[in-house]
């Protein structure tokens, strides 16, 4: 039997922990190498992968193509975390807590740096007005469920996903904790969506742009090999709504983008022109 960890006094970090991403992980910020972020022809400027929270802006800023926003132009390139490209100074310079997706916007006179995924697609939706009430209920609505999936999905991602899928040794206790939480939330959206079309009421929206990568994708079966084992084929509204989102042309072409695992067909590691999904 193996015996029971017993913290020390004061932690320090181990040697190796294992897992995936474990070459990555260490207890300080800032950068760990010199070199400056490429950047494109575009007035918007992402530095991404295609991960859940990368296929966020992806997603966004197709849609705001498709209704016709050319300032919505982007350059995406690629950077892949498990080499350590976040760490780099400029991309530190870009985001500070050395996390994609970080975005740059060069369209006025001094570049103005966003991240967090959350707040890209709020800028992005305020800057271009679009899939974000102007004000009242609505507004509000939208925002409570951006800020909802922001705050749940670490518990998805860093827990359920991680003591699921990539920690080196598979340890009941984690597994079920973050599994029943994981569910918990997949049951708040499935009666929020019960009544509603989308998320927060009748209209799309960036809310539904955040929660579909990681729950739809849960639902879909494409995260952590894990739909089964959730059963989630009980979510049926859930369901429902992540297949009316996925066949959507600007969802179909933004979930393409940064993303370098999967079938190769969906793969475009980074876009620089709309012909480059074509």
């Amino acid at each position: 039997m193996t015996e029971p960890y017993v913290p020390p006094k004061v932690w320090t970090p181990p040697a190796s922990n294992g897992g995936t991403f474990a070459n990555i992980n260490r207890p300080v910020a800032g950068p760990t190498h010199d070199a400056e972020l490429p950047v494109g022809r575009h007035p918007l400027q992402l530095y991404s992968l295609g991960t859940p929270n990368g296929v966020k802006v992806t997603i966004m800023l197709e849609e705001l193509l498709a209704l016709g926003h050319t300032g919505a132009e982007y350059d995406a390139w690629l950077i892949k975390i498990n080499e350590g490209a976040q760490f780099s100074s400029g991309f530190v310079a870009a985001n500070p807590n050395s996390k994609i997706p970080a975005m740059v916007d060069r369209s006025g006179p001094e570049p103005v740096r966003v991240f967090e995924s959350g707040s890209i697609l709020v800028y992005l939706a305020e800057k271009f007005g679009a899939f974000l009430p102007s004000n009242g209920p609505a507004r509000v609505e939208t925002m409570n469920w951006l800020f909802w999936q922001m705050g749940s999905a670490p518990f998805v991602g860093g827990g359920f996903g991680h003591f699921y899928a990539y920690a080196p040794e598979k340890l009941q206790y984690p597994i079920d904790r973050y599994a029943m939480e994981t569910k918990r939330q997949l049951d708040v959206l499935e009666r929020q969506l019960a009544g509603h079309r989308y998320v927060a009421g009748d209209e799309y929206t960036i809310a539904d742009m955040a929660i579909w990568p990681w729950y739809g994708g849960m639902v879909r079966g494409e995260l952590y090999e894990a739909g089964e084992f959730l059963s989630v084929h009980e979510y049926k509204n859930v369901r429902r709504w992540a297949d009316e989102i996925a066949a959507r042309p600007a969802v179909v072409r933004g979930r393409k983008v940064n993303r370098v695992r999967g079938n190769p067909d969906e793969q475009v590691a980074e876009r620089h022109d709309a012909s480059d999904l074509d």
